[in-house]
């Protein structure tokens, strides 16, 4: 049996530079053929595997002697050495290996190449606390100053002549509207990012993602209980 290339792709919400396009870009210039592409768009590499469905399918398809390709080592995981080794342990259960486009140690399987990974694993772990410690210390001078903190809810913005106080926003307002009467009518959530899109509806990020849309209707539902208690 012939081995397969299967590209596994991620990005979250919060960084669009690296997307997915780009990265199937640097997959496809790396290897002369693909067998299979799957993707978890929008998602955080630092949540846990049961909420990665893409990543789970492309573990599922993975036979003796196929590569699971990624453009970066820190696509299968940020911040979390558990779970990348747990990672690494269900491919070479199935025979298979992890290659990186960007290298990163996944070149073999030697004493080099073994510690330049966890190297590249631990420098992940390195940042995501350094942005959490830089994050938090934020947090602390902003409340020291009385000001708000937290992300202001979708559909609401603050208050110009009072930071403290969160207002309406009516633009928002309508889209939220717009993405619940789409939901009810049975579209999906790709579907009505689809439909804001082509409607010229801008995004808080770079674009609308099947992400944003559950988010928002997440939201707008935890707020709708509420008032009903």
């Amino acid at each position: 049996m012939s081995t397969k290339t299967i590209v596994y792709l991620r990005t979250s919400t919060g960084w669009q530079e690296f997307g997915i396009a780009a990265q199937l870009d640097q997959c496809r210039a790396f290897v002369t053929t693909i067998d299979a592409v799957f993707s978890d768009e929008g998602i955080s590499g630092t949540v846990s595997l049961h909420k990665r469905p893409g990543l789970l399918a492309a573990l599922d398809s993975l036979q003796n002697g196929d590569v699971l390709l990624v453009a970066r080592r820190d696509r299968l995981c940020r911040g979390d050495p558990v779970l990348i080794a747990m990672i690494e342990r269900l491919v070479e259960k199935r025979g298979a290996r992890i290659i990186s486009v960007a290298g990163e140690g996944t070149e073999g399987d030697d004493p080099t190449n073994r510690l330049m990974r966890r190297i590249v694993d631990a420098f992940a772990e390195y940042e995501i606390l350094l942005v959490k410690a830089r994050t938090t210390a934020a947090l602390q001078a902003k409340k020291s100053r009385g000001e708000r903190t937290g992300t202001v809810p979708y559909g609401y913005k603050l208050n110009p002549m009072n930071p403290k106080e969160l207002v309406i926003d009516e633009i928002e307002q309508k889209i939220i509207t717009l993405i619940k009467t789409l939901r009810e009518t049975g579209q999906s959530l790709q579907k009505i990012a689809d439909v804001l899109t082509a409607q010229g509806y801008k995004p808080r990020g770079k674009n609308w993602h099947r992400q944003t849309i559950k988010n928002i209707l997440n939201f707008t539902h935890s707020e709708r209980f509420k008032h009903d208690q």
